[in-house]
């Protein structure tokens, strides 16, 4: 049995999960572990729905501490859920326009109510900052958890990524 992973996971272990687990702000130590998470999503949970060439277009490999820091830099406010020993399980970024950037969970705990109550988190902190809508750019995976949570699709883009084409989707959810 593993604890908290797809195979032998319990009710109550995806319960304790959810009691033990806590939603902070990003702190730049998480910079690595947050890179990785996105890299291991992108190809775990990616590969239900993109090829090979597009989940290695989309990330070939996890990006540095460094330029992890620099692409969210003053830009972004990022989330971070963690377990009670403060390991990183997933994270979401947000921007003062509303735009969701990066919205990813280790594979692990896909499914489990991590990536819910980071969005949740997520959507009380816009309305706290006066923000009147969000918007992101989803894949397929993200299209149907941000339908659940009352966004309404725009458009499907078509568009190429290091070399290979590969698709998301605009959204939006009005928050007033």
């Amino acid at each position: 049995m593993t604890v908290f992973g797809r195979p032998g996971r319990s009710t109550f272990q995806v319960w304790l999960l959810r009691f033990r687990m806590k939603i902070r702000d990003f702190k730049p130590t998480d910079a690595a572990i947050l890179a990785e998470i996105f890299h291991d999503a992108v190809h775990a949970i990616g590969s239900k729905d993109y090829t090979q060439a597009q989940t290695n277009a989309w990330s070939p490999a996890p990006v540095s501490a460094k330029k992890f820091l620099d692409r969210i830099s003053d830009t972004h406010t990022v989330f971070v859920a963690v377990d009670d020993n403060d390991m990183p399980l997933g994270f979401i970024e947000l921007e003062s326009n509303g735009h969701i950037d990066c919205f990813y969970c280790h594979p692990r705990f896909s499914g489990t109510g991590v990536g819910r109550a980071l969005y949740v988190h997520l959507e009380k902190a816009a309305l706290n900052a006066g923000l009147m809508h969000l918007y992101t750019e989803a894949s397929e995976a993200a299209l149907r958890f941000f339908l659940k949570v009352g966004f309404t699709l725009i458009r499907r883009r078509d568009f190429t990524h290091n070399g290979v084409a590969i698709h998301n989707y605009l959204m939006e959810k009005s928050l007033h």
